[in-house]
């Protein structure tokens, strides 16, 4: 559900894979392109398309007698959509989450808004999340992500339906740290972007990405995440992935506040969602509420939401103390 670059992206895999596969689109005019050309141009160019897989803007088209269900819609709009989809799912229906972002004003993971919403036991709800650019994906280079449920009899069947010759999957039944992995790597990649953007070198990205993801580590464990997970595909994979990459939305969003660009004239120029903008403020008030010292987030809000240049925000993370590299971090995590 959701004909963005990576629901696309997923729909191709499965389909490669041997699955039956509907792809829902918002826009009447992008599921007849994908049926009678089998292109997305709006967000993957002239990347062919399985022809096998069947395209319609007609929700319940799409979830009718569906067995598995991918959520591929932002996460600010999930529930909304989720609200109207309800109806037409199943009873036993699994339920996968690919959208990488927290709710704002509720603070809930993904997950935990499909099972608010759907009323659909835990166990039915899978995470698939690691360092997958969509475009690569479509252009069958080689890739590996994270399927995290704590039904693994659901897991290893949806690592069977993605495994491909390209895209290979591995199954971890720690859906939080799943979650919070993808969603905080996004707040880090703008930082990054800010730094390129701002001309600072590797030094500064390799210390970024160190740093931030020991931001990640101390929020994830404090609410349940396991560090392995974290320490893994669904954590510094992602976050290198998002991190270095031009083809990144949130470092390029970061490369342009660097670059002295207000958020509101970048998200104008942008057809697709940069989750970190939004994320940043939601990870804030968890950070905040649980006490949790995330200096490079916090820095990356004020530049989104608050009007702080890329210099003013360096400036201010060099002032700080200095301390233990593994300060808040649990080694039981």
């Amino acid at each position: 559900m959701g004909a963005g670059a990576w629901g696309t992206a997923l729909a191709k895999v499965l389909a490669d894979a041997g699955s039956n596969v509907t792809l829902w689109a918002r826009s009447a005019e992008v599921a007849r392109e994908i049926n009678e050309t089998h292109r997305n141009s709006k967000y993957l160019g002239d990347r062919a398309l399985p022809a096998s897989i069947k395209a319609t803007s007609d929700p319940a088209e799409a979830l009718t007698g569906a067995c598995t269900v991918l959520l591929a819609v932002p996460s600010q709009t999930l529930r909304t959509n989720l609200t109207d989809w309800t109806g037409y799912l199943g009873d036993d229906t699994t339920l996968v989450s690919v959208a990488k972002g927290i709710e704002l004003d509720s603070l809930l993971r993904m997950s935990q808004v499909i099972v608010q919403v759907t009323g659909a036991d835990p166990s039915r709800v899978a995470v698939l999340s690691g360092p997958n650019l969509a475009s690569e994906v479509v252009d069958e280079q080689p890739a590996a992500t994270l399927i995290a449920c704590t039904d693994s009899g659901r897991a290893v069947a949806l690592q069977r339906a993605f495994a491909t010759g390209y895209f290979r999957p591995y199954t971890n039944a720690d859906v939080i740290g799943a979650e919070i992995g993808g969603a905080c790597k996004n707040v880090i990649a703008l930082a990054c972007g800010m730094a390129a953007g701002a001309g600072f070198g590797e030094n500064t990205a390799a210390a970024i990405i160190t740093r931030g993801l020991a931001e990640i580590m101390r929020l994830g464990i404090a609410l349940g995440a396991k560090g392995v997970t974290l320490a893994g595909l669904a954590g510094v994979g992602d976050l290198v992935a998002t991190c270095i990459s031009p083809q990144s939305r949130n470092r390029h969003v970061g490369e342009l506040l660097g670059k002295g660009k207000t958020i509101d004239e970048i998200i104008a120029s942008m057809n697709m969602v940069a989750e970190g903008v939004k994320t940043s403020k939601v990870v804030m008030e968890l950070s905040d509420e649980l006490g949790i010292d995330m200096p490079i987030g916090g820095e990356v809000y004020a530049c989104c939401h608050e009007g702080r240049t890329a210099a003013e925000a360096y400036s201010g993370l060099l002032r700080r103390g200095t301390g233990r590299e593994m300060d808040g971090i649990s080694p039981a995590g």
